[in-house]
């Protein structure tokens, strides 16, 4: 989940150990020091080089195995049958208007034209599940033959999409199902990112950027959110299983639709109590604006951030040397085009896998360029390569 505004091997047996165990319940010794100068626990860097590469840590909201985005296929053969089926869709987004949110509008858009299925109308809550659902009862009233959606909110949301079934709509979840559907039933399948993987990537960027060691602020979605709740928790067990020598002093939740107001106050409260803090972990980009404008507010713009998912802002600030210094990203245009291809898997009555999701992505600023190109599918934006160039 990423919302900004602007127009996402371990050098030791014992260290990989440690983090499969702890995402399993269970618990290993942990990794002891290896450069003395700084803290325990294994070289971040070389760790992200093996860790991450071919490996996929999620799994789905009800514990289902993760399937790569990338085993989902259509051949020329299978468009040519899906373009026959002369079949519609609409999209139901949960904010809008953000990188994120446009990136799978457009994925879903490049897909669904090639596989000829006609877009009937596209919709933005701007985060709110009333007018969420209000969307959701337009969009099926048109009787699309797909709904593409994100709830808002699961729970409150999943009366809107029952009343979309009844309506004989089929829905492809994006990173979420709503409250008590269960996947091959009442939806075809949900595409997400692999939330789990960018929390671990997280945690391991920010143990670099603090050399393994110091007390570190977190900022959390508080909201029980599947993606968030994964990337928190991801992030938590990394850091106290594999450094023991970071510790997250204190940890404040931030709700919606003002992530970044709510994220600038909560630091500010964070720093006044810990004015020592080495670093702050942000859930994703919004809400790490709002630390980065408390931050300077308060004249500490030496204290690093580490967050989740590439926005614009974000990646100006890692590309300028700024406070943010790296993120782990998602791939919010490679889930569009996934998502719109299993709709192609249910009309070739193919049965699609409950859960998908796309591999995580480490940016820092030597690959911020090229990170930008591959989450988004376009050039870097004039604003950003201009940051990038401005440090020398």
């Amino acid at each position: 989940m990423r919302r900004s505004k602007v127009k996402r091997r371990i050098p030791s047996i014992l260290a990989v150990g440690a983090l499969f165990t702890v995402l399993a319940g269970t618990s290993l010794p942990q990794v002891q020091a290896r450069n003395v100068a700084a803290g325990r626990g294994p070289n971040p860097i070389q760790a992200l080089k093996t860790k991450l590469k071919g490996h996929v840590f999620s799994k789905g909201p009800h514990g289902e195995r993760a399937v790569l985005g990338t085993k989902i296929k259509l051949s020329q053969a299978d468009l040519k049958k899906i373009r026959a089926k002369h079949a519609t869709a609409a999209i139901s987004i949960h904010i809008g208007g953000d990188d994120w949110s446009t990136a799978q509008e457009n994925g879903l858009k490049f897909e669904l034209k090639k596989e000829g299925i006609r877009l009937v109308g596209l919709t933005e809550a701007n985060g709110n599940a009333t007018t969420q659902a209000s969307n959701i009862e337009t969009l099926s009233a048109r009787r699309p033959t797909f709904l593409f959606s994100i709830p808002i909110d699961a729970i409150a949301l999943a009366s809107s999409y029952r009343r979309a079934l009844s309506r004989h709509v089929k829905i492809v979840f994006m990173d979420v199902p709503a409250k008590g559907f269960v996947a091959g039933k009442d939806y075809v399948s949900d595409v997400s990112a692999d939330n789990c993987g960018n929390g671990i990537a997280s945690a391991y960027l920010l143990a670099n950027v603090v050399h393994k060691q110091g007390d570190v602020g977190a900022i959390y979605y508080a909201a029980d959110f599947f993606v968030t709740n994964e990337r928190y928790r991801c992030f938590k067990a990394t850091i106290e299983h594999n450094f023991p020598d970071i510790h997250i002093v204190e940890s404040q939740g931030v709700a919606a639709p003002d992530f970044a107001g709510n994220a600038e106050r909560a630091t500010t409260g964070i720093i006044a109590k810990h004015p020592n803090l080495a670093a702050i972990w942000s859930v994703f980009d919004i809400p790490a604006e709002g630390v980065e404008a408390a931050l300077r507010g308060a004249g500490r713009t030496n204290i690093p951030i580490i967050t989740e998912d590439l926005g614009l802002n974000a990646a100006v600030s890692i590309a300028s040397n700024g406070m943010i210094k790296a993120l782990g990203a998602q791939r919010p245009f490679d889930q569009g085009v996934t998502e719109a291809k299993l709709a192609g898997y249910n009309l070739l009555g193919r049965k699609a896998p409950p859960y998908v999701v796309l591999p995580a992505l480490v940016v820092r600023r030597s690959n911020v360029l090229k990170a930008w190109t591959e989450v988004y599918h376009t050039p870097p934006p004039a604003q950003l390569k201009k940051a990038y160039n401005s440090v020398h």
